[in-house]
């Protein structure tokens, strides 16, 4: 189908043109679920390998307790990774989608490249300087004697696919942006059915431990990242990755949005490395007991956030094409329904691990000792959940209407200036080492709310009395 054949009128010309990416037409609630959906179906099914991974080690008998705290001490550095697919994803995705409004695809076929090179480079630093020093950061990051080693022997594995998870992470959401969701969606599950089918081969048949299951993660990943260019290389999609290139007009907003996304995984990595050098500080004789509770409640954290994510995702993608498009409407639309969404969802989800948390923590471990403990953690850790929803809806608006500065400052603001401090300060003023899962508590309560009341504030007044929202982040 060419161009003409997407310009065609009528109720056929405009189902073609949403297929192909146009977001300006069609009822927006559908028009997210539709998009949605199978963001939240892939998403489902990379944490459900995630959970398939962790369960199995946590299930390799003796030193399962030490391996998935081990796989806890790598947490840190796995998330620094991915720091960089949001780095090159959230800014490339967003300017990309708002070009195509703009009807300059052009422009937005060189943001996607610039974004693909961009991931090239950088995943080859990464895997060289992280393998490198892997043994010295992951004791740093909390590993032990009895840790340690399974933290190294995972994550030396990991690394060398550095480059394919970058790709796979960075890439895939130029696809789902252009209004192709299940081919998206497909790119997960082809990496999940390989990880989930190799885990027990490697971990088990080939007696290779903690090691085969990150090989596993490797292979699966890189299957997904030539997924990923195959399709992103075909004549399918309206923008085509056509050349390795540095678009040096586009790249200053590419970093600059994408920092937002950038940070909140780095951030997220520093936060996960204070809060293991805290647990196994103040948690005495059990310290590698608390890393591993709050090595699963980060693991149970994922599941519990994919119906938002899903929705944020599809809903970032329709208000950044009507931003572009000058659609203020249905931009206020967008805000009003992954707000709602996502506060019934979170709630939901808030009860559920207030009164059911033990079904699922045995889904990861089968320590007694460790489950209780999980599940007093839990019931702190998760206790504001429902304001995520706030701090969700917040920081995707800000992203997908280019508030750069005020997107950055969110990132920053619940990890950096809250969750951080008050990891350090709770323990010593008589909460010990709860303090750090109280943490968790008070940031996401403060953090989400202060985020959201300010979107509310310069943003969502504007658009739904139909104020120009073509003008980019007023402190830029």
């Amino acid at each position: 189908m060419d161009e003409n054949d997407l310009r065609t009128t009528g109720s056929d010309g405009a189902a073609a043109r949403t297929a192909k990416g146009d977001f300006s037409k069609g009822r927006v609630p559908l028009l997210i679920l539709r998009l949605g959906l199978p963001i939240m179906l892939a998403e489902m099914v990379v944490v459900l390998y995630n959970i398939v991974d962790r369960a199995y080690i946590g299930h390799m008998g003796d030193t399962s307790t030490y391996a998935i705290t081990g796989l806890g001490v790598c947490f840190p550095l796995i998330t620094f990774i991915s720091a960089f697919a949001n780095l090159c994803s959230t800014g490339g995705t967003t300017l990309a989608t708002i070009a195509r409004g703009e009807k300059n695809d052009e422009k937005a076929e060189r943001m996607m490249s610039t974004s693909f090179t961009l991931l090239l480079l950088i995943g080859s630093f990464l895997t060289v300087v992280l393998f490198i020093i892997a043994p010295w950061i992951l004791e740093l990051l909390g590993g032990d004697e009895f840790s340690l080693p399974y933290a190294v022997g995972y994550f030396r594995i990991y690394v060398i696919g550095t480059i394919p998870v970058l790709i796979s992470l960075g890439m895939n959401p130029f696809i789902n942006a252009q209004g192709f969701p299940k081919i998206g969606m497909s790119t997960v599950i082809l990496g999940a059915v390989l990880n989930i089918a190799l885990d027990p081969l490697f971990i088990f048949a080939l007696d290779m431990g903690i090691r085969g299951a990150a090989l596993a993660t490797v292979l699966s990943q890189s299957a997904s990242a030539l997924w990923v260019v195959l399709f992103l290389r075909s004549k399918k999609p309206p923008l085509r990755l056509r050349h390795l290139l540095i678009d040096r007009a586009q790249i200053g907003g590419l970093i600059k949005l994408g920092a937002t996304g950038f940070t909140f995984r780095v951030t997220s990595s520093f936060t996960q490395a204070i809060v293991n050098i805290m647990l196994k500080a103040w948690g005495g004789p059990l310290s590698t007991l608390y890393v591993g509770a709050m090595s699963l409640n980060n693991s149970i954290r994922e599941v519990m956030s994919l119906p938002n994510s899903g929705i944020t995702a599809a809903g970032q993608n329709v208000m950044s094409y009507n931003y572009g498009a000058k659609k203020s409407k249905r931009v206020s639309e967008c805000i009003n329904f992954i707000f709602f969404c996502g506060l019934l969802v979170n709630t939901l989800m808030w009860v559920m691990m207030l009164f059911f948390p033990r079904p699922v923590i045995r889904i990861f471990t089968d320590d007694p000792e460790l489950i209780d403990l999980t599940v007093h953690c839990a019931r702190i850790f998760f206790g504001a959940f429902p304001f995520m929803a706030l701090q969700m809806s917040g920081q995707t608006t800000f992203v997908a209407l280019n508030y750069p500065k005020h997107a950055l400052f969110f990132s920053m603001l619940r990890k950096i200036l809250l969750v951080t401090p008050l990891t350090l300060l709770l323990p010593n003023i008589g909460l010990g080492v709860d303090g750090v899962f109280w943490a968790e508590f008070v940031s996401q309560m403060v953090g989400a709310s202060i985020c959201f009341t300010t979107m509310c504030l310069t943003i969502w007044r504007k658009v739904r009395v139909g104020k120009d929202m073509t003008k980019t982040d007023p402190a830029s």
